[in-house]
């Protein structure tokens, strides 16, 4: 089982920026990959990012350009540094934790709010 810890959401004007922390422990795999998602109320959790163990990093169109996720293995944490925020961004945002061997295993944080003023 893996605990995830999240930190650094918050209220911000439009064009500014915010640094998302997350921090995992327990049954932490060699093998995994850490990321954000995010969720508005009535619409479905959608992927922000997401780096492997081995530094391959997927994003979300819309955080192309903007967001930026970095990684400390030895930490096992995980960093979303996003900038130019809009007021779209405004969302309830979730670490995730996913081991992939032997098969798929999601963990998820309880999630930070992340407020984007216009």
């Amino acid at each position: 089982q893996v605990q995830l810890v999240e930190s650094g959401g918050g209220t911000v004007q439009a064009g500014g920026s915010l640094r998302l922390s997350c921090a995992a422990s327990g049954s932490i795999s060699s093998l995994n990959t850490m990321g954000w998602y995010r969720q508005v109320p009535g619409e479905q959790r959608e992927r922000v990012a997401s780096m492997a163990t081995n530094g391959h990093q997927n994003y979300a169109d819309f955080a192309k350009g903007r967001f930026t996720i970095s990684r400390d293995n030895a930490k096992n944490t995980v960093y979303l540094e996003m900038r130019s925020l809009k007021p779209e961004d405004t969302a309830v945002y979730y670490c995730n934790y996913a081991r992939l061997l032997p098969k798929r295993v999601d963990s998820w944080g309880s999630g930070t709010h992340v407020t984007v003023s216009s």
